[in-house]
């Protein structure tokens, strides 16, 4: 278990609260970076988009074939269509349609450009522990994808180790807003006391989960410091099997 350093923050860390897993009826769990590392997939993702550019669309890979630039695009896209701020999908398909346009190629390839970028993003490679963990919690738990990103469990090929699964372009709001955690609860039939929520992502993840009144497990694989203290999750573990020994 990884605890915050007491040297490097000058102060002795707060005691950790303790995960009671009595109390836990269902799971909600992260999806990018705890069941599988995410930008090796967004850049093989990015490269077939740039492949299928440079044969559909040649003026736009002339000026935009570069990932890191069309990727750029995208994250500028936040600004501009606020409307699409909770849709990673929305935000990408935009993107290529604005530099189709820009580049005087027809904005209508824009919907099989995402599709080629869209099918190669599902192709997920899980990490080792994630599926042997998926399935002794599935097992035991029904089971909540929640996600701000835009990966479709089905087409990853876990969908039969989920009840449900809940995205921010669905929903509406990401994480760490409370109430998609509590939408997530409610979706796996619990109330948000009764959930263990898992992730990877303090803030989102961890911060948010605690605020919606849930038991949390920080998936930390990297060893980093925890910088939200007095907020401590219920569990801090570096892979996904050793929480499920820890909850058996």
């Amino acid at each position: 278990m990884n605890t915050p350093d007491p040297v490097r923050h000058g102060t002795a860390p707060e005691p950790m609260a303790l995960l009671d897993a009595s109390r836990i009826r269902a799971i909600t769990i992260d999806l990018d970076d705890t069941l599988w590392p995410i930008w090796p997939t967004i850049e093989r993702a990015e490269a077939a988009l740039s492949a299928w550019l440079a044969e559909h669309a040649p003026a736009t890979a002339r000026r935009w074939g570069n990932p890191a630039a069309l990727r750029e695009v995208r994250n500028q896209m936040h600004h501009t269509r606020p409307d699409l701020a909770h849709d990673l999908s929305g935000l990408r398909r935009e993107s290529i349609r604005l530099v189709l346009t820009q580049s005087g190629d027809d904005p209508a390839l824009a919907e099989p450009a995402f599709e080629i970028f869209f099918a190669e993003r599902q192709r997920v490679e899980l990490f080792e522990d994630a599926l042997p963990a998926l399935e002794w919690l599935a097992a035991r738990y029904p089971v909540v994808a929640l996600s701000n990103g835009n990966a479709d469990v089905h087409r990853v090929g876990l969908g039969r180790h989920f009840q449900a699964a809940l995205s921010a372009r669905e929903f509406g709001v990401g994480k760490p807003d409370a109430r998609i955690f509590h939408a997530a609860a409610q979706a796996a039939g619990a109330g948000a006391a009764e959930v263990l929520h898992i992730g990877d992502d303090a803030q989102l993840d961890v911060v948010g989960a605690l605020g919606a009144g849930m038991q949390v497990a920080w998936l930390n694989r990297a060893g980093h410091t925890w910088d939200h203290a007095p907020l401590q999750p219920h569990a801090t573990v570096s892979d996904l099997l050793a929480l499920c020994r820890q909850i058996g």
